[in-house]
Parts: C-alpha cells; sequence; structure tokens
C-alpha cells in the first residue's frame, strides 16, 4: 500500500534557477519510474538561510509531495545523497486528512442568559449620611 510522503531539500546557491528546476525534475522522474505519484510540486525558491550550511548562506528550498511504497525509500533516499548539489533533505511521512461526505452540523441551543437581579436603588440622603460619618471621623 502506498504512503504518502514530503520531501523538503535544500538546493546549492552555485545551481541557476534553471538548473535547481532540472535536478527538481530529475528527483520527480526517479520517483515516477518507482511507480510512485506526485501528488504536489513547489517550485525551488532561493532563501536566505538562518545558518550556513556546507558554508553557503542562501539555497534553493524545494518541495515534492508524493505517493510511494515505503520499500523503496531506502532507494530514493540513496539517489538524494548521490546528489552532491543539495545540502540537505527532509523526507516526512504525511498522514492525510480525511475527505468528509458532507460537513458536520453540530446543533446547540443557545444558552440562557443569566437572570440579573434587579439592582437596588440607593437614595441620596443615605449617601450624604454615610459621606458624613466617614469624613468626622
Amino acid at each position: 500500500m502506498m504512503k504518502y510522503y514530503e520531501l523538503n531539500y535544500l538546493i546549492s546557491p552555485e545551481l541557476s534557477e534553471q538548473e535547481a528546476k532540472q535536478l527538481q525534475e530529475k528527483i520527480i522522474s526517479f520517483i515516477q519510474k518507482k511507480e510512485g505519484v506526485l501528488e504536489k510540486e513547489e517550485k525551488p525558491v532561493k532563501k536566505n538561510l538562518s545558518y550556513p550550511i556546507k558554508k553557503k548562506e542562501t539555497a534553493y528550498l524545494a518541495c515534492i509531495g508524493f505517493h510511494f511504497q515505503p520499500q523503496e525509500i531506502a532507494s530514493l533516499e540513496k539517489e538524494i545523497k548521490s546528489e552532491n548539489q543539495i545540502l540537505r533533505f527532509l523526507l516526512l511521512k504525511e498522514k492525510l486528512p480525511k475527505k468528509t461526505k458532507a460537513p458536520l452540523k453540530i446543533s446547540k441551543k443557545p444558552a440562557k442568559p443569566k437572570e440579573v437581579q434587579p439592582k437596588q436603588k440607593v437614595k441620596l440622603k443615605e449617601i450624604e449620611e454615610k459621606l458624613e460619618e466617614i469624613l468626622k471621623e
């Protein structure tokens, strides 16, 4: 049974943008030769790295999502490691979200508003008397 994988990798900035795309096409063709099914593909984009990798400050970042046989993953990793222009890569096994037929409807009864007790009115005279008591002390 095929599983869904996501491959993120950094390509050396010494390559041109066209050469980075060609390297990505090479990886995709390898995946397809091994009967993998391409799900998503993001073009390589040049990024500044937060720290140097193999003495490089920038690199092309690319991402590929695909379905692949788990027993073929080792050969894919070997192929990626054989490419000298790939600085670093991360291969993740992902779970695809299950598709639901219809959105679930949750019916909630509106909460009853809390009963507010009426405030007792205080007479102005009472307030003045209290103030006078306090001030006399």
